[in-house]
This record gives C-alpha cells, structure tokens and sequence, in this order.
C-alpha cells in the first residue's frame, strides 16, 4: 500500500477543500514545494497534487506552484486538475511529472485516455470522483449519469495504471474513509485503486491497507496530515508493518 500525501493548488497556495467546494478552502501552506519536501522527508514515495484552479478553468493554472514541486523533491508526483489534450499530458510528463490523472477528459473523451495510455504507458491514472456513486466532473461542479463503476470498466484493457476513487461528500471533512464504495469500485475492475476522501484517523489508514486484497492499492490522505490528527510517521508505520507481516 502506498500513501499518497495530498497537495491541493488554489491561487498558488496549498489548501484544503470542504466536500469540494471551492469558497470552503483552508489554506495550510503559502509555498507548496516546501510543503512537498516536508512530505518527502518524511519518508513518504509519492506525492498526490490537484490544480484545483485548473480543473475548475479546464485548463492548468498553477504552473510555477507544480514546477517548484517537481524541481524540489525527488519522489513521483501525480498530477491532476484541467488536463484535457494530449498536448498538456505530454508537457507534464517532459516536465517531471511521473503519472497524469484525467478526470473531466475521463467521462468526456474517453479516447483520449485510451490514446494516452498507449502513448504513455504506465503513466496515465483516471481520477473518479463521485457524490452517491454518480461521476461528478469539471472540479466536482457538475454532475453526470454515470456510475463510477461503469466509467471504470470502460477502461479495464486500456493500460490505465491505477483509478482514484474520490467519494466527494467526505473529503475534506474527516468522517472516514467510504471503503464500502471503493472496495465495490475496485472488485468491478482489475485496475488498482487508490481510496480517497473522508480519511480521518489511522483506522482509515488501516481499513485501505485490509482492503488491498480487493485491489485497493493506496490511499490519498490530506487534512488529517495537515491537522496532525494522523501524524506522519504512524501512517507510514502502517505500511512498513504490513510489509513486514508479508514476509514472515
């Protein structure tokens, strides 16, 4: 299982949202390269950011903010928020970005996800971000008739390399994981998943890591790091002792 600490882009400062609403932001740090190197000391492998702006515009906003998380850390980072072409996949990707997540492009164009993974295996993840098992999109604005696991299976022998699960009405409120829903998710594909939203305290952290057998890979954590009601490195114990347990 990999954590996946979470770096939230609005008007170039690092915040976190309220069940995705926009005028409901926290901001936790005014330089998000330093806020990534924090996370990258302590000892965690990725780094997950969202271009909050970006996925509102539909287009990339925080360009500066994302390059001076590239140029400072040195563990993958995700991307996502207002990718849409394969243009923009292809310049993240030269830039450093080591995965791409599309979302809006996911439900709109799902071609360009199947192209993209062709082009750039490995590399490409789909970001399902739902409210009642309904795919919302453009930044959680708008909502859509699909159901998650529906859109999910459209990309089951795309090369997609992993789904992120994002069951809007708990991010950002510390309430718990929906591991029922991502678990649901994860049996409907053999893409892995990665569980986010709602993650509060370590029994979170500890119900993804029992879900791996279901396909649920990783989990995307955010305001508990930033309120310390997680601290790092008890989530980061969970991992390595479930590592350990693997090997005895």
């Amino acid at each position: 299982m990999i954590i996946y600490p979470a770096i939230d882009l609005k008007n170039g400062k690092c915040v976190r949202l309220y069940k995705g609403d926009m005028n409901k932001d926290t901001i936790y740090n005014d330089d998000p390269a330093a806020q990534a190197l924090d996370w990258a000391r302590a000892g965690f492998s990725w780094i997950h950011v969202v271009d909050l702006d970006g996925a509102i515009g539909g287009m990339p906003a925080n360009h500066n903010a994302i390059r001076s998380i590239i140029k400072t850390v040195d563990i993958p980072v995700q991307l996502g928020g207002g990718i849409r072409n394969l243009s923009m996949i292809e310049k993240w990707l030269e830039e450093g970005i080591n995965r791409v997540i599309l979302g809006t492009a996911a439900v709109n164009n799902p071609e360009l996800v199947k192209e993209a993974c062709n082009l750039f295996p490995d590399q490409i993840a789909v970001g399902i971000d739902a409210r009642a098992g309904k795919v919302a999109v453009k930044g959680w604005v708008e909502e859509s008739n699909i159901e998650a696991t529906e859109l999910a299976k459209m990309f089951e022998d795309a090369g997609v390399s992993t789904i992120i699960y994002t069951d809007i009405d708990r991010d950002g409120t510390g309430e718990g994981v929906n591991i029922i829903s991502t678990i649901s998710l994860a049996q409907s594909t053999s893409i892995p998943v990665i569980a986010s939203g709602g993650v509060g305290s370590i029994d979170d952290i500890k119900l993804v890591r029992d879900a791996h057998e279901y396909g649920v890979k990783g989990v995307i954590v955010g305001k508990a790091l930033y309120d310390k009601t997680i601290k790092s490195d008890d989530a980061l114990k969970v991992v390595t002792d479930h590592l350990q347990s693997k090997h005895i």
